[in-house]
């Protein structure tokens, strides 16, 4: 017989147990708080402060005054390099207001960003593939590898920027006379040469770990085949290594766009090496609003990079982890 209640009281229902999306919501709801806080609020912030004037001082009754709404001008003070002069009337920023450098800037990020990735991931490409070999210390070399990325990168501007002196290392070997970190073009050689050198061995590793998960199995049926070694690199390694490689692309270039320490400490802050988050760190010290807008347009930069990589050339990790394992 089955047991009853007793009277006046209902049975008791057996609880459901959490479907499997309840628990994740469960377990991600904290991150996603964590990360509203952190990320989400300055992102906002930022945007608020964008569409307002900065406080300053009225020329006409030398009183301290607050900034108010600022519409879209705090942009087109970047993007069309407006200013507004005594009169309050709206002119083309002069040369040396931080307003007229917005777009050289730009073009020198760009630069920068341009030569350095191309350059560490080919000379990254070929170190992998040297580590990769099986010989004798090959241990101690990676280890020696990660030395240039390990160094702090002020330790590494202060480095470069000695042997780049007038009398230094550089024009010594070279037998040049070249103001390296004064001269526009030599400054900016200066500091791509200097970049390269820290921040190969970074893509080096990353291009490895893709190099490591190809099958070695392809390779002797490569060989069997009759394969050269350059028709087993460029149809197979290549080919197997491109998400890899995409994916160490995409992070190197998103770090290159946000470059600031080493142009900074090494040229002391020569206007021809001047990048877009220099721009913005000499910005707040004149207005924090309009930093906030050049820091929203940044991000808009770099986030339309990342949109590019990951869509148009295929530069996702998730991706690249899932076709891993469905490799192995």
């Amino acid at each position: 017989m089955k047991s009853q209640a007793p009277q006046g009281q209902r049975p008791k229902r057996a609880r459901k147990p959490l479907g499997v999306s309840a628990r994740a919501w469960l377990f991600v709801t904290p991150v996603l708080l964590a990360l509203a806080v952190v990320v989400g609020y300055p992102v906002v912030r930022a945007v608020i402060m964008s569409f307002q004037k900065d406080s300053g001082l009225d020329k006409s009754t030398g009183m301290f005054v607050e900034g108010g709404g600022a519409g879209f001008s705090n942009y087109t003070h970047w993007l069309l390099q407006q200013c507004t002069n005594g009169l309050g009337e709206t002119v083309d920023c002069p040369t040396g207001n931080l307003g007229s450098q917005f777009w050289t800037a730009i073009g020198v990020t760009l630069l920068f960003t341009l030569a350095t990735v191309a350059l560490e991931a080919t000379i990254g490409l070929g170190m992998a593939v040297i580590m990769g070999k099986t010989f004798k210390g090959r241990a101690l070399l990676r280890a020696a590898v990660l030395i240039p990325w390990a160094i702090p990168t002020a330790v590494t501007a202060r480095l470069w920027e000695f042997m780049f002196q007038y009398d230094g290392v550089v024009n010594r070997v070279l037998g040049t006379h070249i103001l390296w970190t004064a001269d526009p073009w030599p400054a900016r050689f200066a500091v791509i040469a200097a970049d390269v050198w820290k921040t190969t061995p970074f893509m080096a590793l990353l291009i490895l770990a893709g190099l490591q998960v190809i099958p070695e199995d392809v390779y002797e049926a490569a060989r069997v085949d009759g394969a050269s070694a350059w028709q087993r690199f460029w149809h197979i390694t290549m080919p197997l290594l491109k998400p890899a490689l995409l994916v160490a692309i995409l992070f190197r270039t998103m770090d290159a766009l946000r470059m600031y320490d080493l142009p900074a400490i090494m040229t002391q802050s020569n206007p021809a090496t001047r990048t877009i988050s220099m721009l913005v760190v000499d910005q707040v010290r004149q207005g924090p609003n309009s930093a906030s807008a050049l820091s929203v347009i940044t991000f808009l930069l770099i986030f339309m990079v990342a949109f590019f990589l990951v869509k148009v050339l295929g530069a996702n990790a998730v991706r690249t982890q899932e076709a891993q394992r469905e490799a192995h």
